[in-house]
Order: structure tokens, then C-alpha cells, then sequence
């Protein structure tokens, strides 16, 4: 089988092209003949897909980081709704970006060597996706969405060019210094869940966003379901103290911090647009709805 590699050299910080003299050999003698596209910007991925699906190609593998999957799933939803009628392309990641949170959730080994073991014992799982729909624009997301601060911090750390594994955690005590809750309105599945200011709603197909951030610990990307968690809006101090419990998982026993299961969600914000998150990547939207596509992508996830 020929496997396609999409590689962006320059996933964190560069990391990724540094560390690709030293994958690849053990990527051609593991998985066998290998094309390799290097990408420079996410529009590029579309047509790298496109020449391997005429190609025959039907599994893909990222080499970057969290922004490099978002890119990539995207295109591949876009190409196998295009094409029905043919055997659905495989996704499957080596994690060498910053962040590095769909490797945590889904077990993927930090090691490149042990990362490459990992992808050859690896099989295709159908797992979930989200969409979301928002402002007449529709994307797709593989791991986290989130509404309100997480855009804003998503934002800051997309603009530093050389990170480091405090960069998620600076970023974000520096912007809930300055944050303003906004209100906004939040259904689940059609249903008033939610309605005054927020720091945050995250909508979790995966358990990890902001450099191991347990946002959804008990998220499962393959149950039909997305995990929502909402943090209230409060005073400045308690947020801050409050920000440790997220590694853990301890902050869904706070009082102010609220958890629920749902297919659907819809945000409204009531003071225009909210900063967006989608698997690192940031954006913006006031009227927003997410639903899960159950079993919509196939990923090198199940290890026999």
C-alpha cells in the first residue's frame, strides 16, 4: 500500500521538519512506499488529496501539529462527499506540533520512533467528527470547538513563531487577565442549557485542547455525542485558581462549571461575535451550531 505524508515543516516551531530526516527512514521501512507532499499553507492540502485520490491512494498521514489536521480533515471530508461511491481515504497523524492534544487523546506514542511502531499497528476506526455551521460558513473539527476565551488564546498563540510547552499555559493566564465574559445563549439539542456570560463552551469530541487541558475527560470520539463543557462567568481571582483543576479534570466538580452530553449544540452570543476555537485554529461567529457526524472519518486509531 502506498501512503500519502502531508508534511508541514514548519509544526511546531519547526520541530516537524527537523525531526523528518530522522522519520522518514523509518516510515519507508514500516509502512512501505511512501509519497510526500510539503505543505506551506493549509490551501495546499486540497490539491495534494486530489492527485492522490486519482492516484489510487486511499490512506494519508499528518506530520505537524493539531492545525495541520484540522486542515487536512477538512479536505478529506470535502473529498470523500465528493466521491460516495469509492472506498473512503484513511487520516491518520504523527504528532510533532506544539500542542500535540488528539495525540493525548487518542494514545498516539510523543517518541517518533515509537510514534511510527504505533501508526504501523494501527488500523482504521470510524470514528466522529463535528461540524459546525456558523455565520453562512461550514467547518469541520476532529478533536476540540470551542466558543468565547478559547479563540481569543488560540489567537495569541498562533501569532508567537517559536513555542515552547508553557507557550498554551502563558497565553492563557495572560488573556483571562484582560477577558471580559460575554453572555451568550447555549441549546443542547434543542433544549435552553445555558443562557448569561461565559468564559467558555467547549464542544468535545476528543478530552485534550491547550497543551493537555483535560477540558472533557470522559469525552469518547466514537459514542455519537459531543461533551459539553461551559465555564460561568466569575470574578477574575476565582477563574484564575480555578485554571490549575483543568489539567486534571477536577474543575467539572466545581459548582460553576457545567458538563452535558448533546448531538446538537447552538451558541448565540448577545454581545456579536465570539472568538471560535476549532482544533487550534482560531475564528470568529455569533450564531453558531455544532452536530456530530457520527462515524465520519476513518483514523489510524485502533492498535491490535
Amino acid at each position: 500500500m502506498t501512503t500519502l505524508i502531508i508534511l508541514n515543516p514548519h509544526a511546531g516551531g519547526g520541530r516537524a521538519g527537523r525531526l523528518w530526516s530522522k522519520i522518514e527512514p523509518l516510515l519507508w521501512e514500516q509502512l512501505g512506499k511512501l509519497v510526500v507532499a510539503v505543505t506551506q499553507r493549509p490551501e495546499e492540502v486540497a490539491g495534494h488529496l486530489d492527485k492522490a485520490r486519482a492516484a489510487g491512494l486511499n490512506r494519508v498521514i499528518a506530520i505537524g501539529g493539531d492545525g495541520t489536521n484540522h486542515a487536512l480533515v477538512n479536505e478529506l471530508v470535502r473529498l470523500n462527499r465528493e466521491n460516495p461511491g469509492e472506498p473512503p481515504m484513511t487520516f491518520g497523524s504523527l504528532p510533532v506540533g506544539t500542542g500535540r492534544d488528539w495525540a493525548r487523546t487518542i494514545g498516539i506514542p510523543f517518541s517518533p520512533a515509537a510514534a511510527v511502531q504505533w501508526i504501523k499497528a494501527a488500523h482504521p476506526v470510524p470514528l466522529d467528527l463535528g461540524r459546525l455551521a456558523s455565520d453562512g460558513q461550514e467547518r469541520h473539527f476532529l478533536n476540540i470547538a470551542s466558543a468565547g476565551i478559547g479563540g481569543v488564546i488560540a489567537n495569541r498563540v498562533n501569532r508567537i513563531i517559536t513555542r515552547r510547552p508553557w507557550t498554551f499555559y502563558k497565553a492563557t493566564v495572560e488573556t483571562l487577565l484582560n477577558y471580559r465574559p460575554q453572555r451568550m445563549s447555549v441549546r443542547l439539542d434543542g433544549q435552553v442549557w445555558y443562557d448569561g456570560p461565559a468564559y467558555i463552551v467547549a464542544v468535545a469530541n476528543g478530552q485534550m485542547f491547550g497543551h493537555g487541558m483535560r477540558i472533557a475527560p470522559n469525552a469518547a470520539y466514537d459514542d455519537g455525542l459531543f461533551d459539553v463543557v461551559l465555564v460561568e462567568g466569575m470574578p477574575r481571582l476565582r477563574i484564575l485558581s480555578a485554571l490549575n483543576t483543568v489539567y486534571s479534570g477536577a474543575h467539572l466538580k466545581r459548582s460553576d462549571v457545567h458538563c452535558k452530553r448533546a448531538r446538537v449544540v447552538e451558541v448565540e452570543s448577545h454581545e456579536g461575535a465570539l472568538g471560535l476555537e476549532l482544533d487550534g485554529e482560531s475564528a470568529a461567529g455569533q450564531h453558531m451550531r455544532f452536530e456530530v457526524m457520527p462515524r465520519a472519518l476513518n483514523v489510524l486509531a485502533g492498535v491490535k
